[in-house]
Order: structure tokens, then sequence, then C-alpha cells
């Protein structure tokens, strides 16, 4: 029997994508090719979510891979609150699930960065009945460690829990924990396979 949802917030209950966010400032394609690289594409990315670095080391990482375009390197990093949006669906579904009796909580590699600058967007946190972000303890889906991070500190039954995240690798993680997994492509979707699982969705 299922009793807990845990979700990933990054397009699942959030809308963001580094590829929309680099398409948003109108360059060229071959900035943001050159953008990509620097940055999404580049070993140093992950440190952007563990948080081990500081916004400024990060960013002097990136520009080491391309200081041609150090401009829009930092214009690019320096806000993305315009760029995350909450899905319509995430505050009524958290609702639901927890008025059904369901313990929601959320397991993310949102970076410190988006989520301060974009804490109005992500205001169904509070909805929820906790959780974990990677950046806080330093570790990052699909590392072992905040799997078992989550299950010890909420005192979870992984065959009791179903994980919804946009990206396989991360289940894979999870499922190795022997928790349920669901690869988020919508909501009707999850639902459909949450029903499955005997939630009532």
């Amino acid at each position: 029997m299922i009793t807990t949802i845990i979700f990933d917030i990054g397009n699942v209950l959030a809308d963001f994508t580094w590829e929309a966010h680099y398409r948003s400032f109108g360059y060229s394609e071959e900035i943001f090719e050159r953008l990509a690289n620097a940055t999404v594409k580049s070993p140093m990315w992950n440190e952007v979510d563990r948080g081990v670095m500081s916004e400024e080391e990060i960013i002097q990482g990136f520009i080491e891979n391309d200081p041609g375009i150090e401009k829009e390197i930092r214009e690019t990093l320096r806000d993305k609150s315009t760029s995350v949006s909450r899905n319509d669906y995430a505050i009524p579904w958290i609702q639901e699930l927890k008025g059904k009796g369901y313990r929601c909580l959320y397991l993310s590699n949102f970076s410190e960065s988006a989520h301060v600058q974009c804490a109005a967007a992500l205001d169904f946190l509070p909805y929820m009945d906790g959780g974990i972000l990677s950046y806080q303890e330093k570790i990052i889906k699909p590392m072992p460690e905040i799997y078992q991070l989550l299950i010890d500190r909420y005192g979870l039954v992984p065959e009791e829990c179903v994980f919804l995240d946009d990206t396989q690798k991360n289940l894979d993680g999870a499922e190795k924990f022997g928790i349920h997994t669901i690869l988020f492509r919508n909501q009707a979707q999850a639902v459909e396979e949450l029903r499955r699982l005997g939630v009532e969705a």
C-alpha cells in the first residue's frame, strides 16, 4: 500500500528548462550553443546543484570554458526568476493527495540560486510535508546517499513510497532502495500510473 508520494520539483511541480531560459534572451544560435557547451554540457555543471561552490566560483568556471561569452554567461545566470513557473495543478493536487491521507514530500536537485530567486513560483512547498533539496545536503540525485537520507529523515518504508521524476537515472537510483517510481511526462499520465499502484490520485 502506498502511503507517501515523493515529487521531483523541476518539470514535475514547476516548469523550468535551461534551453528555454537561454533562448528567452534572444541570442543567436551560435551563442546559444556556446552557452550550452560552457555551462549545462560542461563537466562542472553538477556543482551548480550540489552547492559545493559559491555562485561566483561557478560562474568563473563557466567563463573559463569560454571567456568570449562572459557577458552572456553572467546575464543568463543572474536571474532565473522569470523562467520558473509553478504548474497550475501543483497546489490542488498536493492538497487532494493530502486530503486522502497521503504524505507528500519533495526530492529535488533544484539549485540554491534558482530556489532563492524563484521562491514566489515555489509557493507550493509550504503545502508539502517536507523533503530534501540537494544543495542543502551537498549530495545530488542519483547519488545513493540522498535516497537513504530521505528514508531515514522521514522514517519511510520504501515499498510504501512512489517517486515521480522526469529523469530516468534519478528513478533508477530510487528503485535500488525499493521505492516505486513513475517517469513523469504530464499529470494525466502520472495520475493513471499512480492509480495502477492503488493511489487515489
